[in-house]
């Protein structure tokens, strides 16, 4: 099988840093991009099983991003990971087709669970 290929989006290259090691030290595929912009264009050369998507950004926030990669991506997996969670960003988050919605600091066995959970794998 093939490794689970995770797209990283977000504006703290920190956060990306780190994240992008502790994934791929678990048999990830990770790439990462700074921006929703970035994201869509990377996803247009090559697909990705999972995004894990920031809702603050300054070019294209996390919910026009996910609007986008839903319209032009729809079989592609997306988790919200925000360090800004409000009860009716996460409504609309779902509602606009997010499988989940995390709250930063998120635990990496969470997200790792939920990456998995919406590929239907355990």
């Amino acid at each position: 099988m093939n490794p689970v290929s995770v797209l990283l989006v977000d504006d703290e290259q920190g956060f990306l840093d780190a994240m992008s090691k502790r994934l791929g030290k678990r048999g990830l595929k990770v790439r990462m991009a700074p921006s929703g912009r970035q994201a869509l264009a990377m996803l247009d050369q090559e697909p990705a099983d999972v995004v894990v998507l920031d809702q603050k950004m300054p070019d294209l926030d996390g919910l026009a991003t996910l609007t986008l990669i839903k319209e032009r991506h729809p079989a592609v997996r997306v988790i919200m990971l925000t360090g800004h969670a409000t009860v009716d960003s996460a409504i609309s988050g779902i509602a606009m087709g997010a499988f989940d919605y995390l709250v930063k600091p998120c635990d990496l066995d969470t997200l790792l669970d939920q990456i998995y959970a919406s590929l239907g794998r355990k």
